[in-house]
């Protein structure tokens, strides 16, 4: 046997431009809610929210609207499902690769929030647990601008 790390797998740039261009442009909701992109790895998927009125739940907090939090989390626990798969199918090409998202939903989602969402900014991280051949799963977290856990979800995913 040997004890040799397996080598991780590196996106190219051709698709982290595709994926950031679908996650923050083509998903118009993600783009209404300032979702941006931080960080794409098979290993796990990290974005930002920027705290903004239009997205204000509670106006006497001037807290984070809870369908943010959860809109937030299930577009990031399905990006690290998709970066986790496109790394299970380094044989295709970079375009083919982006194609799979046309069948990508939702099955199951869990949100527990934890605390207020109240900050200048917010990020979620999320890591694909298992991607199976028809279905993926996520743990995900909203974090505020101290690192301190607001929220956390799970999630399934249809990939095929």
């Amino acid at each position: 046997m040997s004890d040799r790390t397996p080598t991780p797998v590196i996106l190219e740039p051709e698709y982290i431009e595709g994926f950031r261009q679908i996650y923050e442009e083509k998903i118009v909701f993600n783009q209404t809610i300032g979702l941006r992109l931080v960080s794409v790895t098979p290993e796990g998927v990290e974005a930002r929210i920027d705290m903004r009125p239009e997205l204000v739940g509670h106006f006497a907090y001037n807290r984070i609207h809870g369908g943010v939090i959860s809109a937030a989390l299930d577009a990031i626990g399905s990006a690290a499902v998709m970066a986790a798969l496109a790394a299970k199918h380094m044989d295709e090409a970079p375009a083919k690769r982006l194609e799979r998202f046309a069948k990508l939903g939702t099955i199951d989602l869990r949100i527990d929030y934890l605390r207020p969402g109240i900050g200048e900014f917010f990020t979620i991280h999320a890591e694909a647990l298992r991607v199976g051949s028809r279905v993926g799963t996520s743990r995900m977290e909203f974090r505020g601008p101290d690192g301190t856990l607001m929220s956390a979800g799970a999630a399934a995913y249809i990939v095929s």
